[in-house]
């Protein structure tokens, strides 16, 4: 399959938090197939509208943002080099996690402290940079037409994407942005079939190279463990 762009994202292991995750969002990248939709009564809107703008993503959280590969780099290249930055990093151990609003939309939040997290966050932006091609002028003004703060706009211009390194935030996301009455509502309705499935510690061990196929669905290409 060709890809369009790449990103490196944490996916959670096999397991039952990532069959219900990819069914709640009708996407499993991992197969790189539709999933079907839980029944889940009392929504304020049907899971397929809730689920609809990060359906093509996956369940995942972001660790280096999506980006077109460099001219004269290929995906075999930056597999590899994904492999060697991953066999020097430890796997990070989390407390565990917590379904949190953001704002307008629902995501699972690390419990406790996220130091080393955010370390491997920054460290795999800057570990795999040059293999990210620079932003075009229509992506740097696509992204601007967010209000971006001067420090914001500064990771843009420096990494290709505004909320890395100090303003990165680790989560994985539930839904799109939704009204935050409805938000609160949907909130305490998955709640009770999300909280089973958290695992307490949770361990982040590995990350998963992604590709961004032509009709903008992500798919897994590979996992790699982490094994500093």
């Amino acid at each position: 399959m060709t890809f369009t762009r790449y990103a490196i994202y944490h996916m959670p292991s096999p397991g039952l938090l990532a069959t219900f995750g990819a069914a709640l969002l009708g996407w499993d990248a991992t197969t790189g197939q539709p999933a079907s939709h839980p029944v889940i009564t009392g929504l304020p809107r049907s899971v397929d509208q809730i689920t609809e703008t990060p359906r093509k993503y996956g369940l995942h959280a972001t660790i280096k943002p999506p980006f077109r590969l460099c001219a004269d780099t290929t995906e075999a290249d930056l597999n590899s080099a994904l492999a060697a930055f991953c066999a020097r990093q430890a796997p990070v151990t989390l407390d565990g996690l917590e379904l949190a609003q953001l704002g307008r939309f629902l995501a699972l939040r690390p419990i406790g402290d996220e130091t080393a997290l955010t370390a491997l966050a920054a460290a795999t932006v800057r570990g795999l940079e040059a293999y990210r091609a620079p932003l075009s002028e229509d992506e740097l003004t696509r992204r601007r037409a967010t209000a971006l703060s001067p420090q914001q706009d500064a990771l843009l211009l420096q990494w290709g994407y505004p909320y890395v390194m100090e303003a990165f935030r680790f989560h994985i996301t539930l839904t799109g942005k939704l009204p935050k009455a409805e938000a609160r509502q949907t909130a305490a309705i998955l709640a009770p079939f999300i909280k089973p499935l958290l695992a307490s510690p949770y361990v982040i061990k590995d990350l998963c190279l992604m590709g961004e196929a032509r009709d903008g669905h992500f798919h897994l290409i590979e996992r790699h463990p982490l094994q500093g």
